[in-house]
C-alpha cells in the first residue's frame, strides 16, 4: 500500500533534522510543509533546511516561489498531490514534514475549493485596508456575509480580507464555499507527532530567535523592505524586524517581541495539532522508537 508518512509538529521542536534522517531510513525525498519556506530569499528568518542539510535529502518546495508570488493552501494541496502521484510511481512511502497547519491538513483532509482571486481585486481590497482600515472592512464582511462573520476570528484580518475577495469575485458568500467535508486520498496517510516540554521548546525557541539575529536576519528583512506588504512577509520575525528599520522599535526590544510572538505561534500550532487524534507523539530523542514505528508499518 502507498503510504504517505507526515512529520509534524511546534517551530523549533527539531523537525528539520529528524525529517533528514527519516527520508533517509525510508529512501524518500522530504516534501515540505512550511508555507514560508516556499518562498525564495527568506532563509534565516523562516529557519531553512541549510545547504549542508539539504545536500543529505532532497527537498521538494523550498525556495521554488518569488516573493511576489500568489501562493495557498489550496494550491499546495494541488502541487503536492500532483507530485505524490508522480512520485509513488517510484516509491512506496513519502514522507511530508511541516508545521504550518492548513497545508498540512489541505493534503490530509483536503480544502474546499474555493475560486482564484484576480490580482486585481486582491490589490484593491489591500489598498482599502491602507486607506481604510480594518473596521471598515469588517463591516463590510457583516454585510456581505453574516455568516462567516458570526464565527471568524474578528482579529485576524488576513482571514477578513480573504472572505471579502472571494465575495468580491464570485458574488457571493464566502461561507457558501466551505463545506468542510473530507476528501478521500489513493494512499494511506500515517501522522508522528513531535513534542517537547513547553519549557523546553520555550528556551529552544529563544535560542533560535538569537541565532537568527545573529545570522542575519534584520539585513534580510532590510533586503525585502520593498516587498514588506506580500503576504510572505506578514510573519513572526519580518514584522518585528521591519518595525526596527522603521525606526519605531530598537533591536533589543524587537527580539523579546519576536520571542514571544514565536512562543504564541508554536501554542497555536500544539493546539491545533493536539485536536488530531491520528497523531502518534514522540519526543525528538526517541528517534529510534519513532523508526521502529514506521518499519513496523511498513
Amino acid at each position: 500500500m502507498k503510504t504517505l508518512l507526515v512529520l509534524l509538529g511546534p517551530t523549533a521542536v527539531g523537525k528539520t533534522e529528524l525529517a533528514i534522517e527519516l527520508a533517509r531510513h525510508i529512501g524518500s525525498p522530504v516534501i515540505n510543509a512550511d508555507s514560508r519556506q516556499i518562498y525564495r530569499g527568506l532563509p534565516i528568518g523562516t529557519a531553512a533546511p541549510t545547504p549542508e542539510q539539504l545536500s543529505r535529502a532532497y527537498h521538494y518546495f523550498i525556495g521554488t516561489l518569488d516573493i511576489t508570488d500568489y501562493y495557498s493552501a489550496a494550491r499546495y494541496e494541488a502541487d503536492v498531490l500532483q507530485l505524490t502521484d508522480e512520485l509513488f510511481k517510484t516509491h512506496d512511502t513519502l514522507l511530508l514534514s511541516g508545521g504550518s497547519m492548513l497545508y498540512i491538513d489541505a493534503v490530509c483532509n483536503g480544502i474546499d475549493d474555493i475560486p482564484t482571486i484576480t490580482p486585481e481585486i486582491r490589490s484593491h481590497l489591500h489598498q482599502r485596508l491602507e486607506t481604510e482600515g480594518s473596521d471598515t472592512l469588517k463591516a463590510e464582511l457583516k454585510l456581505l456575509d453574516p455568516d462567516y462573520y458570526a464565527h471568524v476570528d474578528l482579529k485576524n484580518t488576513k482571514r477578513i480580507l480573504h472572505a471579502l475577495e472571494v465575495c468580491y469575485q464570485t458574488g457571493q458568500p464566502f461561507s457558501s464555499f466551505r463545506t468542510d467535508t473530507h476528501k478521500e486520498r489513493p494512499f494511506r496517510i500515517v501522522k508522528f507527532g513531535l513534542r517537547r516540554e513547553r519549557a523546553d521548546l520555550f528556551e529552544r525557541i529563544n535560542r533560535r530567535v538569537e541565532q537568527m539575529i545573529a545570522d542575519g536576519l534584520l539585513e534580510e528583512a532590510c533586503a525585502m523592505l520593498p516587498h514588506r506588504h506580500e503576504n510572505a512577509l506578514n510573519t513572526v520575525g519580518y514584522k518585528e524586524m521591519f518595525e526596527v528599520l522603521d525606526g519605531h522599535w530598537t533591536l533589543p526590544f524587537a527580539i523579546e517581541r519576536m520571542k514571544k510572538n514565536t512562543r504564541v505561534y508554536a501554542k497555536k500550532q500544539m493546539t491545533w495539532f493536539a485536536k488530531d487524534p491520528d497523531i502518534q507523539w514522540y519526543h525528538p530523542s526517541q528517534a529510534d522508537a519513532l523508526f521502529q514505528t514506521v518499519d513496523a508499518l511498513l
